[in-house]
């Protein structure tokens, strides 16, 4: 009965799309990038500057509008390099590649920050499926969906002890009408804020939050516990 409530109001989907990227993707990826970030900084000491920004940061766009190329997303984004490529034999896939890029972002003092950054490739399936009449998702549920996507995901993350510090969310709303560098200036606010945390800097009052980063009551889809996923079965698969 709980199952078929799940699949009347689509819970399951942003859900079992949370655990999938996770168990199939982060799981694996994330473990080793530091170590990644790490071989890369020692061959170009001048990049990396921030350890404390060595982590893959994940673009989660509210909206699901998810660019192939993020330099068409915004111009003071530009792809660097590929990172050191993760080998490994999956799912009868031999020699399968897992890689991420970096990029550098430029702030409006003509500076240059660098980081691993890449979208959250499910979000790719939850416009898709806005834009397919057998899904039959309207564009209100596909906003719900993505924020019930977040919240799944961040709350796995953060009991992966495996993954931890090693990633950073970044979540925001945008639209049509965002300015031209709106998707710079939030990845930049996520940047210095961790720059900040790594010295410690003896200020009075925390740097401000673009209006645009959202907080856990803003992301509140006011589910009851009965009303979230349930597993099938109780007997752990």
């Amino acid at each position: 009965e709980i199952s078929e409530m799940s699949e009347r109001s689509k819970q399951n989907v942003a859900h079992g799309l949370a655990w999938s990227y996770y168990v199939g993707y982060l799981k694996i990826v994330l473990p080793r990038v530091k170590k990644s970030m790490e071989e890369f900084s020692r061959a170009n000491t001048n990049l990396l500057v921030s350890r404390k920004t060595w982590k893959l940061h994940i673009l989660i766009p509210l909206s699901c509008d998810v660019y192939d190329d993020l330099e068409k997303a915004d111009s003071n984004i530009q792809y660097v390099t590929d990172l050191t490529e993760t080998t490994l034999a999956r799912a009868g896939t031999k020699k399968r590649v897992y890689k991420h890029s970096l990029y550098s972002i430029r702030d409006e003092e003509n500076q240059l920050w660098h980081c691993a950054v890449e979208y959250a490739t499910p979000l790719q399936s939850l416009y898709a499926m806005s834009q397919d009449e057998c899904a039959a998702f309207s564009r209100e549920e596909r906003l719900e969906q993505a924020k019930l996507f977040y919240r799944t995901l961040e709350e796995i993350l953060k009991g992966s002890k495996e993954c931890a510090g090693t990633y950073r969310l970044i979540v925001y709303e945008d639209s049509e009408e965002a300015e031209t560098h709106f998707l710079s200036r939030e990845m930049l606010w996520h940047l210095r804020q961790q720059q900040h945390e790594e010295f410690s800097l003896a200020e009075e009052h925390p740097p401000h939050a673009p209006s645009t980063i959202l907080d856990s009551a803003e992301l509140n889809l006011q589910l009851s516990v009965s009303d979230l996923p349930h597993p099938l079965r109780s007997d752990g698969f």
